[in-house]
Parts: structure tokens; sequence; C-alpha cells
């Protein structure tokens, strides 16, 4: 018996305040010592990240919307006269890093929305969880377990990002960031680099008539931690084995002096290994199970951190004989910055309202995560 489709019939995204300039950064995340930051230029020249959003007021400074607001904003850009709360039959949630440890994200946006009951449902991680998110609600509404399903993702990295937050850089780092632009993967080059957005995306078993829409082919998460130490975290220190020794296992003393809440990256593991876990090896195994040709693919949505890794996804397409030429790329990454688990739903927003979509082209939707390395693709197409 075939199973019956599923859309994606409507999008949202929510990009918090004016857009903040590369030179407003700095004065509105807070100065880290007595100094401006000396490799802020150099990072900045690195991503070609242009503007991106805070959920910070930029008259007062202060933050002006949590995460949970985030991603409650974005789904209130799904409703109109014909889709209410009311009719979220499943609402799905996901964030790096919530506002607090318990609750779980997705109930504190389920209270800022105010929606009748329903089923409720989170999941975190980096930058796939929020594909994550969005399998939970594509496996309800396949299933017939709801007719319609909600699904969001949203970042408030900006709260992490604080000049409080960090300690001093460490000057003898700074001449090896002109040699290695990849060696600015640490604290200071997530300043720059990350910032705040929402999106989300409604599910629904039949497309409303004249309405375009996305028909999900498949979509498929696939998770290395089973061959790959941590990369990526937060709330932990990273040991010499390759173990971490999370927050609560030390001192609150010894969690502030070795910031060990701020995120932090593993450089040299991460460029040795991202592109062969995340393209080449997935992709390979993709193409056998599904068949799926890069001819066949119209739009290419790459969520990458940084321009830098352009050219290393592109090599590593060419490695997995899967060429997709970049005119087929599609990525607001220079004007949104890297919104993690928001981010393909930020592009998947824009792209869907841009009036450039044509029945039964294909869209391929890449999300690598490095926290301890999977990826997510999603094959869609527009009816």
């Amino acid at each position: 018996m075939p199973i019956a489709p599923v859309y994606i019939t409507r999008t949202s995204s929510f990009m918090p305040n004016e857009p903040v300039s590369n030179d407003e950064m700095e004065p509105l995340l807070g100065q880290v010592g007595e100094r401006a930051s000396r490799a802020r230029r150099m990072v900045l020249r690195s991503n070609q990240i242009t503007s991106r959003h805070y959920a910070i007021d930029k008259t007062t400074g202060k933050h002006n919307y949590t995460n949970a607001q985030l991603g409650a904003e974005a789904v209130r850009g799904l409703l109109d006269a014909e889709f209410g709360l009311g009719d979220i039959g499943c609402l799905v949630a996901s964030t790096t890093i919530a506002d607090q440890l318990i609750p779980s994200h997705a109930s504190m946006v389920h209270g800022e929305l105010g929606a009748p009951a329903c089923e409720v449902a989170g999941t975190t991680g980096v930058c796939a969880c929020g594909m994550s998110a969005l399998k939970y609600a594509y496996m309800n509404v396949l299933g017939g377990l709801h007719s319609k399903a909600v699904a969001t993702a949203s970042e408030a990295a900006s709260y992490t990002m604080q000049g409080q937050n960090f300690a001093p850089e460490i000057d003898h780092q700074l001449a090896e960031l002109e040699q290695n632009p990849e060696i600015a993967f640490e604290k200071d080059f997530l300043r720059w680099m990350l910032s705040d957005g929402a999106g989300a995306v409604l599910l629904e078993q039949q497309v409303p008539a004249g309405q375009r829409a996305l028909r999900i082919e498949w979509l498929d998460i696939l998770s290395y931690a089973n061959e790959m130490d941590t990369c990526m975290y937060a709330g932990a220190r990273k040991n010499a084995d390759g173990s971490l020794t999370g927050w609560q296992q030390v001192s609150r003393d010894e969690c502030q002096q070795d910031s060990l809440l701020a995120v932090k990256q593993d450089v040299k593991q991460l460029n040795a290994n991202i592109t062969h876990y995340t393209v080449e090896k997935p992709l390979r195994q993709l193409q056998q199970k599904y068949g799926i040709k890069p001819e066949d693919i119209d739009h290419f949505l790459p969520h990458y951190s940084s321009a830098y890794f352009r050219d290393k996804l592109a090599d590593g397409l060419r490695a997995a004989e899967f060429v997709i030429p970049e005119e087929r790329w599609f990525t607001n990454l220079a004007t949104k910055g890297n919104t993690g688990s928001a981010s393909m739903y930020i592009m998947l927003d824009e792209i869907f309202r841009s009036g450039r979509l044509q029945p039964g082209e294909k869209i391929l939707c890449y999300v690598p995560e490095s926290g301890r390395f999977a990826v997510a693709y999603m094959l869609l197409t527009v009816v």
C-alpha cells in the first residue's frame, strides 16, 4: 500500500530587531577585556557575513526576546484566518541552547503561544536538531496521527556570546588566524558568526486548492557519533582522550574560570572530518538508497557556518561524484548569519516566498552538524 504524501504548505521566519552590521556587533555584544577584538575583522572576512540579527534592543542594549519567544513568533507567522492555533495537532520545537534546563524548550514555546492542548515534543543538539524536529512532525502526519503538524527551530546565541561571558583573547593565536582561518574556530570566532533567528513550517496531508507546496520525498538523518569524538560543545571540558567532563562534575568556580558554558569547537577535528562525514560518506549511501542524481536537483540549499567552507563543500560533492553547479545553490548566510538549527527553516522560507520555484522542481537540503558529527538531507518536490 503506497504511503500518502506529506506537504510543507506554509513557511515562516522571524528575525528579531533590525539587522546588525559588522561594525555594530562588538558594541552590541560587549567588548571582551580592555581592547576591541583583533580577530573580528579576520573572522568576518573569512565567513563573509555582512549582517545578522540579535534578540537585543539596539537602544537599550538589553535582550528583548527569549529563545522560546523567538520560536513562538515564527509559529505565529504561519497563522491566518484559515489556519489558527487550535488547528495544530502536533507542535515540535527545537534549539541548541534553551533558555533553561527544564522545562523543555518545546513546552516553553507552547506556553508562549497559548495554543490549545496538543501533542508537544522537543529536540535538541546543534544544527541538525532542527531537522529532527521537522522529521518528528513529518512522521506524525505520514502515519496519520495528525492531519496538521508544526515544526519550529530557534536560536538565541547572543545570550551566550555576550562579552561578559568570555575570558580575554590569547594574543599568540592572532598571527595564526591570518595563515589558518580555521584556527579562528575558538570562542572569539563564534562571537562573530553565530546569530539569532527562528523559522517554522506547517506540514499537512493535503495541499489547499490553488496553493503551492513542497512535497517531502524523504528526510534522512545520520549520526556518526559511533566513530567520532565530540567536536562542538558547551557546558563541558574536552579531555585529552576525547571524553567530556560536564559542568555538573566541577565546582561552580571552576565552571566560570574555564568558561565551560561557552560554545567551543575542536578546530583540527572539524577541518579534518566535516566534509568526509557530512558529504562524501552519506551522499554515497543516499545515492544507493534513493537513486538520486545531481542533474535532477534544481535547487541546492546547503547550511554551512562560514563561506570558508563553501569550497570544501564543493570538493566534497566532487569526491562523492554528486556535483551540483553552484548557480543552483541557494544560501542567505551573508544577510541572515548562522542561525544554527533554524538556518534551514529560514532558507526555505526565503526561497518559498521568492517566486522562483516552479512545479516539478527538486530541492535538496543539506544540514551538517559538528557536535559529534551528524548530517541531515531532505529532498523536496515543488507542487
